[in-house]
C-alpha cells in the first residue's frame, strides 16, 4: 500500500507541472480570445447581416474630404457650366482654352448652326473624363464611352461630364489643322 500510494504521489507531482499549463495555458487563451473578440468588434464590417432578433446593425458614416450633400458629386450645386462650343463654317470651336480641376462635374453644350456637316472628335479627351450623360432634343444618354459628336443639322448637344485625368486633352474637328478648330482643355 505505501507502493501505491508512492506511485500516487509521483504520479501527481510529475502531473502536476502539466496541469499548471494547462491552466495557464488555459488562462492565456481565454485572455486571447477576449482580445480577439474585441478586436472584430472594432473591425466590424458593414457586411454583415442584421441579427435574428431584429435588433437594427450599426452603420458608419465614411466622411470624405468635402460634403457634397445627399445628391453626392453629381449634385447641380457642384456643377460649372462651361462656354459652350460652336459648330459652324469657318467659325472658331472655342473662344479660348479651358481650365478643369480633376475631380469638378461640368456641362457644356455643344451648337451646331446647320451650314455645314461638321464633327468633334478627341479620343484623347473621351479616356480623360467620365461622361455622365448626353442631351440631344431633351432625350438623355448615358454613355459607356464616346468617340465623336457629328451634327447634319443646326441643334444642341448638352453633355455634363467629372474630369479624371490631369493633362492637355483636345476636341477637334476631324480632318482639320487650324489651331481654331479644336478646343482643349487643360485638366490639373
Amino acid at each position: 500500500m505505501t507502493r501505491f500510494l508512492a506511485i500516487l504521489m509521483m504520479l501527481a507531482g510529475l502531473g502536476g507541472p502539466a496541469m499548471a499549463q494547462d491552466s495557464a495555458n488555459d488562462d492565456t487563451a481565454s485572455e486571447a480570445q477576449a482580445d480577439m473578440a474585441a478586436q472584430e468588434d472594432d473591425d466590424d464590417d458593414d457586411d454583415d447581416e442584421e441579427e435574428a432578433d431584429g435588433e437594427a446593425s450599426t452603420t458608419y458614416d465614411a466622411k470624405g474630404k468635402f460634403d457634397y450633400g445627399f445628391s453626392g458629386l453629381l449634385a447641380r450645386d457642384n456643377r460649372s457650366d462651361l462656354a459652350p462650343l460652336t459648330l459652324a463654317a469657318g467659325q472658331p470651336v472655342a473662344g479660348g482654352e479651358y481650365t478643369l480641376k480633376s475631380g469638378g462635374y461640368y456641362r457644356i453644350d455643344i451648337n451646331a448652326d446647320g451650314s455645314q456637316e461638321l464633327a468633334l472628335s478627341g479620343g484623347d479627351f473621351f479616356r480623360a473624363v467620365w461622361v455622365n450623360e448626353i442631351v440631344i432634343n431633351d432625350i438623355e444618354i448615358r454613355p459607356m464611352g464616346v468617340h465623336s459628336f457629328e451634327f447634319d443639322d443646326a441643334g444642341t448637344a448638352t453633355m455634363s461630364f467629372i474630369a479624371v485625368v490631369p493633362g492637355r486633352h483636345t476636341l477637334s474637328i476631324p480632318g482639320s489643322s487650324g489651331e481654331t478648330q479644336q478646343a482643349v482643355f487643360n485638366i490639373q
